[in-house]
């Protein structure tokens, strides 16, 4: 989530009665860039004067209702991961009403636009994932408290989805040619063990063709992801005869192997990540047997690790695995009776790190806009669906949809429409920077 205090130039802006497209008019400075300048500088000024990029500016602030409407209609829209459908209709159906060349639901279940370019460009993919963490059942209803809204997933990342139509609805209403494709999208499995499963379709072989992939994920208009931080996920499953507590004693236990593991990976992980690139491991669920006088016949843990680095994940990754060969080993070795135990660790989720470089040009426009607006950029790392792109050297960046928000992945997540338009015209000027736009002739 991006929502940190505003930068005293941007209360400025706020204050002024005037529209953002004329406030930029303003700031344009009356001498050329200096050398050492972001070198995209000079580009997204010229960008964001360009009259119909001005209208389209004007026009995610005149339409910010319609922004909200789109937000308070798909956030009451159930969509577990692996559960997306119904709210992928619903918005399959509203970019094929505001108007794009062609729209369809790919075999993953992602949700695609396409609105062609004037053929000088590539093609540019905008995205937020129609997933949510919170399970089928969830009471998804807005719940308003003065001027804040409170219902789960409404931030992250339904404020994505009404951001990207946001967009559109600018675009056309601009009547706006881009020079590349652009791909408006709202993908699937984002979140837990969706496993990235939809970005990581839209970059397979049976993926439409992208060249640069920005993904607007939560809040805020500062922060600026084009870090992968890197993850794998495992369920350890011990498994065993089982029997009664008393009278089948003496069987190897699995829920006894499987504190056995916790422990021995928990020793080598330690020392593994004390030092070296930041990296992290967790024990976060745990289950299975039947009763108290019962020694379980299965036994479960998942396991979360991450890492800045590839090589560190691969340590940790193999201290898992040994540490439990280690503790059914030793369980077995203790058994009086009965079967031996086994052991299945299974990857249930795999990221993969990687980094552009700031001067990267999609992430180095994205500072250069930033900063036209007033903004001072957060650059950073962390989980998102760009980590699959940024992993195979695609540009890639993720940002926010503007608005502030908290309470993440709780039933008490909330979103505040403070200067969510803003974040939204951000957006639009790093899209159209990455699209292009052809010149005014």
């Amino acid at each position: 989530m991006d929502h940190l205090l505003e930068p005293r130039n941007m209360r400025t802006l706020r204050r002024a009665p005037a529209t953002l497209s004329a406030l930029l008019l303003a700031l344009l400075p009356a001498h050329p860039l200096s050398a050492q300048s972001n070198p995209f500088d000079t580009e997204v000024r010229r960008l964001s004067q360009h009259p119909e990029v001005r209208r389209a500016l004007d026009a995610i602030e005149a339409r910010d209702d319609l922004t909200m409407a789109d937000l308070r209609e798909l956030t009451q829209i159930p969509a577990p991961s692996f559960q997306e459908e119904a709210r992928g209709r619903r918005f399959l159906e509203k970019l094929r009403e505001l108007g794009v060349d062609s729209a369809w639901v790919d075999t993953e279940g992602n949700v695609i636009g396409l609105r062609r370019g004037t053929g000088g460009g590539g093609r540019v993919a905008i995205a937020g994932h129609l997933d949510t963490v919170f399970p089928e059942g969830t009471d998804v209803m807005i719940r308003q408290h003065g001027d804040t809204l409170y219902a789960p997933g409404i931030g992250d990342d339904t404020r994505g989805l009404a951001a990207v139509l946001a967009l559109l609805r600018a675009i056309n209403a601009a009547g706006l040619r881009t020079e590349s494709d652009i791909l408006f999208i709202g993908n699937v499995g984002e979140e837990g063990l969706g496993d990235l499963r939809g970005v990581k379709h839209l970059f397979s072989p049976q993926g439409p063709d992208i060249d640069a992939f920005i993904s607007i994920d939560g809040t805020g208009h500062e922060g600026i992801t084009h870090q992968g931080l890197g993850s794998h996920r495992y369920r350890v499953t011990v498994r065993g005869p089982g029997g009664h507590s008393w009278g089948a004693f003496g069987l190897a236990n699995p829920a006894h192997a499987l504190g056995r593991s916790i422990l021995f990976f928990q020793q080598a992980a330690d020392t593994l990540t004390r030092s070296g690139p930041r990296t992290s491991y967790n024990v976060g669920m745990l289950g299975g047997g039947t009763s108290v006088n019962s020694v379980p016949f299965e036994a479960w843990a998942e396991v979360d690790m991450r890492s800045e680095s590839p090589a560190s994940l691969d340590r940790v990754d193999a201290a898992l695995h040994a540490a439990v060969e280690r503790a059914v080993r030793e369980e077995n070795a203790l058994r009086r009776r009965g079967e031996p135990l086994t052991a299945e660790v299974a990857m249930i989720g795999d990221r993969p790190s990687g980094e552009l470089p700031v001067e990267t040009p999609i992430v180095a426009r994205a500072v250069a806009v930033s900063q036209l607006l007033g903004i001072e950029p957060r650059l950073g790392r962390s989980s998102t669906d760009a980590n699959i792109p940024i992993a195979r050297g695609i540009p890639a960046i993720t940002i926010g949809g503007g608005g502030a928000a908290g309470n993440a992945h709780s039933l008490n997540e909330w979103f505040l429409n403070d200067r969510g338009a803003l974040g939204v015209q951000r957006a639009l000027l790093i899209l159209l920077a990455q699209a292009g736009v052809p010149p005014v002739s």
